[in-house]
């Protein structure tokens, strides 16, 4: 069903429910004289719902477009169902009009005349019921997908603070700076114990931020600083670092292990020899922090993963706008990362267990299959009860108002089943089974540790 159908058969729904509370406020309950009064009143009816239902569906429309704040629902509400009422007004002032004027031939002068609030106030409360709920309706729809959205943005940043963790230190670089020590035992004491000292420094420094999202530049420089000393050792004349003592702004910041990642994949990449030196200059360039290196690619080498980069680019994407820029040329290598300067708030949450994850799913798929379950029982019953009435009128209208019994039994179960599905934390509500469930266990888990 194509989604204009599909908004034609609701509108058409809406009619109905709408006839049935006329008729029933009116206090004529359904008594007609014959079927062509019954199917006039009803067409009148069903042009009002559609022309006000389109009319305010374009108002609507422009309300999304104006630019709110996302998290000003109040106002977009306020600012909505108030140009809703007075749209309102206008439509049934033209509508009735058209109906006076053009259908029944009333003098325009008679029609002014005789105006009054009543042929009004039915028509604008009615519309700005169904306005309510539809409002309501659809931040809380918009509500729950910004949870799923958020819900994407946490399992990305758990999978990025991973990946980070994962590629923090290089097992080869590890396995080397080891393979270096033992050699600078014998050789050199003195440096093997300087050189140890560095080697703890670097895991220290991973340990403390591993949980941070931001570090000031000092910190990181500092770090890359302890680093270069490891490399140096290591490769002693064989590679040229140049690296500021400090940063311009001592509260710009960046993600962590940033620097050691780039450098890291400078040496892994690149040829270091005495005779082909690798030059890294670490400099600022504007709001940036610049790593760069000569080019001069290792012959055997394994394709690079690219996974250094891409570790740091997702976290940066997780934290701000600004982007990481990487740009090879045929000389150097450089890549720029943003120094952030404002605060940079992001959710913090701890890793779902897969358990949990299961878990949230079921109950997720339980609460939809419900919501669905409510929106077929709403239909059937704004098909099925018209069609009862229709049957009472054409052929037993003489006879008790039997219909009455069907549509006040299946509203009262239709009332209890939206409960349900939409009462989160009311008795018998949504999270009633789930807090009850807990408690059960918690009582059991306390039975267990007393016996």
């Amino acid at each position: 069903m194509s989604k204009s159908v599909k908004n034609i058969v609701i509108t058409f729904l809406i009619g109905c429910g709408i006839f049935i509370v006329g008729e029933l406020i009116s206090g004529d309950m359904f008594q007609y004289d014959n079927m062509d009064v019954f199917l006039t009143e009803f067409g009148f009816y069903q042009l009002y719902t559609f022309v006000l239902s389109y009319v305010n569906m374009l108002y609507f429309n422009y309300v999304k477009r104006i630019q709110l704040n996302s998290y000003e629902v109040v106002k977009r509400i306020l600012f909505g169902i108030s140009g809703a009422t007075v749209i309102t007004l206008i439509t049934i002032f033209f509508l009735r009009i058209f109906i006076s004027v053009v259908i029944f031939g009333q003098p325009f002068e008679a029609f002014i005349k005789n105006e009054s609030w009543q042929g009004y106030s039915f028509g604008l409360w009615i519309t700005l019921s169904i306005l309510s709920v539809f409002y309501v309706t659809y931040f809380y729809n918009r509500f729950q997908k910004n949870k799923i959205k958020e819900q994407k943005v946490i399992a990305g940043a758990a999978s990025a603070k991973f990946d980070a963790l994962k590629n923090q230190l290089d097992p080869h670089f590890l396995f080397n700076s080891l393979n270096v020590l033992t050699s600078l035992i014998e050789e050199n004491p003195e440096n093997a114990q300087r050189f140890t000292t560095s080697l703890s420094k670097v895991y220290r420094y991973v340990l403390e931020q591993k949980s941070k999202e931001l570090v000031t530049v000092d910190e990181e420089l500092n770090f890359a600083r302890t680093y270069m000393s490891l490399l140096k050792m290591r490769f002693e004349d064989s590679i040229i670092f140049e690296i500021p003592d400090k940063a311009s702004n001592p509260e710009s910041k960046v993600v962590p292990l940033s620097l050691q990642l780039l450098l890291e994949n400078a040496v892994k990449h690149n040829m270091v020899t005495s005779s082909k030196p690798l030059h890294i200059k670490i400099y600022e360039d504007g709001n940036h922090l610049v790593v760069m290196n000569n080019l001069q690619p290792k012959q055997i080498v394994k394709k690079s993963s690219g996974v250094g980069l891409e570790n740091i680019k997702q976290r940066y994407k997780l934290l701000s706008e600004r982007k990481v820029y990487i740009n090879q040329r045929d000389k150097d290598f450089a890549v720029a990362i943003p120094m952030l300067t404002k605060q940079v708030s992001i959710m913090r949450t701890t890793q779902k267990s897969q358990e949990r994850l299961n878990d949230d799913y079921v109950r997720a798929r339980k609460r939809v299959e419900e919501l669905k379950a409510f929106y077929y029982s709403l239909i059937s019953y704004c098909l099925v009860i018209p069609f009862l009435i229709f049957i009472w009128y054409q052929f037993s209208q003489h006879t008790i108002q039997w219909f009455w019994f069907p549509m006040a039994g299946w509203g009262l179960s239709l009332v209890f089943q939206a409960y349900r599905v939409y009462v989160d934390g009311g008795a018998l509500g949504a999270k009633w089974e789930e807090r009850k469930i807990q408690e059960y266990m918690q009582k059991e888990d306390k039975n267990n540790n007393w016996n």
